[in-house]
């Protein structure tokens, strides 16, 4: 990954104070957002090892900033030791700008999944699944507001161009997590996470976590 950090670095900058506030931002809400979620953590947590055998907590390796490689946390919301092909090639048809399913409101999510669990349907939709990043975002993996991190194989098929979405650290939300999800094309979801590099903001970003709140309860987009 040495070659796509030189390019994504000489391409996106950023202003050392800004991000040393985001960081601050990131380490005290995080801490506070602790609190309120522990519970439902821990009712998730229980749900999950009644629901089907296998941990609680998935491992998978993500692509972090300028390419760095990191291992994100989340709720196990798949079956156990479930192949990951059927994902790798909808991951590949969706760069090259292929629908997923037939649902005209939700193209671009892969429908009707079997891996995934009962308990996870309902997790995955209200992005429940993705409460355990929160020690990400505490580590210093993620933000909380960034574009999504892709997977390994994902970034293998990303052009010199798609590769700008990685300048900065990935977020627990961000503009495709909010205004696109299913609804937007691959290129549409570079485009907008280029922009937020761009242009972002700690006012934009208490604004994207706005906004997370709504699409969590109503599950907009999730799959």
């Amino acid at each position: 990954m040495a070659a796509q950090q030189v390019i994504i670095r000489e391409e996106l900058t950023f202003g050392e104070d800004y991000l040393r506030i985001k960081r601050l931002l990131d380490i005290v809400l995080t801490s506070l957002a602790l609190i309120p979620f522990g519970i439902v953590m821990l009712i998730t947590a229980v749900a999950i090892w009644i629901d089907s055998p296998g941990p609680i907590i998935f491992r998978q390796k993500r692509v972090g900033a300028n390419g760095e490689e990191f291992t994100l946390y989340k709720f196990r919301s798949m079956y156990h030791n479930v192949a990951t092909s059927a994902h790798e090639s909808a991951t590949a048809r969706f760069i090259q700008g292929g629908v997923l399913n037939a649902d005209a409101s939700m193209p671009y999510k892969l429908g009707n999944d079997t891996r995934i669990t009962r308990v996870g349907k309902f997790i995955r939709k209200t992005s429940i699944d993705e409460l355990p990043q929160l020690w990400n975002v505490l580590k210093g993996d993620m933000s909380i507001v960034g574009p999504r991190p892709p997977m390994q194989y994902e970034v293998a098929l990303y052009s010199p161009h798609d590769l700008l979405r990685l300048a900065g650290k990935p977020g627990l939300t961000g503009t495709w997590q909010v205004y696109g999800r299913g609804r937007v094309t691959f290129q549409e979801m570079v485009e907008q996470d280029i922009a937020y590099l761009e242009t972002q903001s700690l006012l934009y970003d208490l604004k994207l976590m706005v906004l997370t709140v709504p699409v969590m309860i109503t599950g907009r987009g999730g799959a």
